[in-house]
């Protein structure tokens, strides 16, 4: 079977699939029609897009309302079960800090994603 990251032309960038990942700690504002949330997956759609060989997945993951102090989110351990069942490639972020601001929590976030060769 073929590798679907691999492209079918030589010399062509590999296919990566991407995820973004976006989170306000606060909910304040999320019921507006065009939120933080909203304007963090924009940014981050339009870097993909820039990307030769990125594609972005329909799939959302956006937690509005949880806090970066540790990974207990909901749409946070979707994204990471995705990764670890090898369906995630790459995960664009706004800032850094939407994925953890616990350093150590960053820190074997980064591990986990070297294992299972993701991009952040």
């Amino acid at each position: 079977m073929r590798d679907p990251r691999r492209s079918s032309k030589p010399g062509a960038p590999e296919t990566k699939r991407c995820a973004v990942y976006t989170r306000k700690s606060t909910s304040v504002g999320l019921d507006q029609d065009f939120n933080s949330l909203d304007a963090q997956r924009e940014a981050c759609v339009a870097y993909i897009q820039r990307q030769p060989g990125w594609t972005l997945l329909p799939d959302l993951f956006d937690d509005g309302g949880f806090t970066g102090a540790n990974i207990e989110r909901p749409a946070f351990q979707r994204l990471l079960t995705d990764i670890d069942a090898g369906k995630i490639d790459v995960v664009v972020v706004y800032k850094v800090d939407r994925l953890s601001r616990s350093l150590l929590d960053f820190a074997k976030l980064m591990e986990r994603f070297g294992d299972r060769k993701s991009v952040v």
